[in-house]
């Protein structure tokens, strides 16, 4: 019942991820006007071919070859990606022709992908990017059917514990922050068994590794000088540095060196940024050994089976989830 993240954006942010330098969305001006504007600050330039009313009767071929080549004028990019949208697919636009006409000295990549795309979720729209970037040559197959499996996994996570389950999820803001740090702050004082999981999903890592982010020895005084120094403190994070397309594996590398400038190590890698749906099952197993008292999971906390954990836990995330 609830509004989903549509795979038009999807493509968009799976092109950034592919380090586009420029996207071309062929439809109306406002379509996915937000994600846009927001892919503006990650450096990659999107534009749009503004289609109207007489271009959804007679098609926007031309205007989609102009806007294309302006493009290509404008910011000399390396790589480049079209976008189809509701309107243009449903019309039946050709978005290789104007690519080839234009034969320009770039890698471009055409995406079909449209709001209903599949079933309509999010990820057909990034496993679209994935696989017109295998036809082109921009990944191997095998990186895109890793990949492609990771979304089909994601989907079946959000499908049966997450956001589109069906059912409506009214909105919910959670406990105050003030009460849970006191609850995660008592238990590190007390010597309790306290364990972190990020179990993050790309870019949004950089806001949940903050949860880690925090230097626990200031609350010994001069009895402990880091983190690495308290006993039954455990950080578990996907922040494998060799997995994912290389933007992805940029934010890793980021985040761990940020981690590390804290006083924090990583104890137990459970993969990479992308493998948010699989990297649980690997965290659920260590936390069975170290047995801890009290986890505090951060970014994609319903992906973990926490009903399978005798011990106190808290979800840290940023949506209502079941």
């Amino acid at each position: 019942m609830h509004p989903r993240p549509s795979p038009i954006a999807a493509s968009l942010y799976t092109l950034r991820d592919l380090n586009a330098d420029v996207i071309v969305m062929h439809g109306p001006h406002g379509c996915c006007f937000r994600t846009g504007r927001l892919l503006e600050s990650d450096g990659v330039r999107v534009v749009t071919t503004a289609m109207a009313e007489n271009d959804f009767i007679l098609g926007a071929g031309e205007k989609l070859q102009e806007t294309l080549q302006e493009a290509y004028d404008t910011f000399n990019p390396k790589l480049m990606g079209i976008v189809g949208t509701c309107a243009s697919m449903i019309i039946g636009e050709d978005l290789k022709e104007p690519i080839e006409n234009l034969g320009l000295d770039c890698v471009v990549l055409p995406v079909e992908s449209h709001g209903g795309f599949g079933e309509g979720d999010n990820t057909e729209g990034a496993i679209a990017v994935l696989n017109a970037a295998v036809e082109y040559g921009v990944i191997p197959q095998e990186e895109a059917d890793r990949q492609n499996e990771m979304l089909r996994l994601a989907t079946h996570v959000e499908k049966t514990r997450g956001m589109a389950q069906g059912k409506y999820i009214k909105p919910n803001f959670g406990d105050s922050k003030e009460k849970v740090a006191k609850i995660i702050v008592k238990a590190v004082e007390e010597g309790k068994n306290v364990a972190f999981v990020l179990n993050a999903k790309k870019e949004t890592s950089y806001l949940f590794a903050d949860i880690l982010n925090c230097d626990f020895s200031k609350l010994f005084g001069d009895e402990i000088n880091s983190n690495k120094d308290i006993e039954n403190l455990h950080f578990i994070a996907n922040l494998d540095e060799n997995i994912g397309l290389p933007r992805i594996r940029q934010h890793a590398t980021n985040i761990t060196k940020e981690l590390n400038e804290t006083g924090i190590d990583i104890e137990c890698i459970t993969g990479g940024l992308d493998e948010y749906p699989i990297t649980p099952r690997k965290a659920e197993e260590y936390l069975k050994e170290i047995k801890p008292d009290l986890v505090i999971v951060a970014g994609v906390p319903h992906a973990l089976y926490v009903e399978e954990l005798d011990c106190e836990t808290i979800a840290v995330t940023d949506g209502p989830r079941l």
